[in-house]
């Protein structure tokens, strides 16, 4: 069996930093002609963009998708709601979640997967601002560290 074919298109590189990401869960979308055309040249921002669920479907909003410069007349609308595609089973274990205090589903990472376009969602918890801080904190550290091991193996 071949190996999945996967191309990261975009991903939310604020979401781990504002959230403690428990759980990773792999949705379809559905999307417009145009949509996907702009998608493939990589015209896609995560910023304030969130999903949520209303009547057992979840759906994923202010995702922004810029119009396709050559579709004139069926272009489609930047910032429109779109319809993640997941199992019933899974989409009852993330409501059960969500109701539970301080969890929401975050957007993580868009991409190929053997040509078929595909939402990586989190369920996440908010960090507090001093999380934040430490998460910082152990980057600049580890920054620190593979600088001056560089610095000594180099030489």
């Amino acid at each position: 069996m071949n190996a999945p074919y996967i191309k990261l298109i975009a991903s939310n590189k604020k979401a781990r930093h504002n959230y403690h990401i428990d759980d990773e869960y792999e949705a379809g979308i559905v999307l417009a002609g145009s949509e996907v055309k702009s998608i493939r040249e990589g015209r896609v921002s995560f910023k304030d963009s969130y999903a949520d669920i209303k009547r057992d479907e979840i759906f994923i909003r202010q995702l922004h998708i810029s119009p396709y410069k050559y579709a004139y007349n069926a272009n489609h609308e930047s910032l429109r709601t779109r319809k993640l595609l997941l199992h019933k089973y899974e989409i009852r274990k993330l409501t059960a979640k969500i109701r539970e205090k301080g969890y929401t589903l975050v957007p993580l990472k868009i991409y190929f997967k053997n040509d078929k376009i595909k939402v990586l969602i989190g369920l996440g918890k908010g960090k507090k601002l001093y999380d934040k801080r430490e998460s910082i904190k152990q980057k600049d550290i580890k920054r620190d560290m593979d600088r001056e091991r560089k610095k000594y193996s180099g030489s």
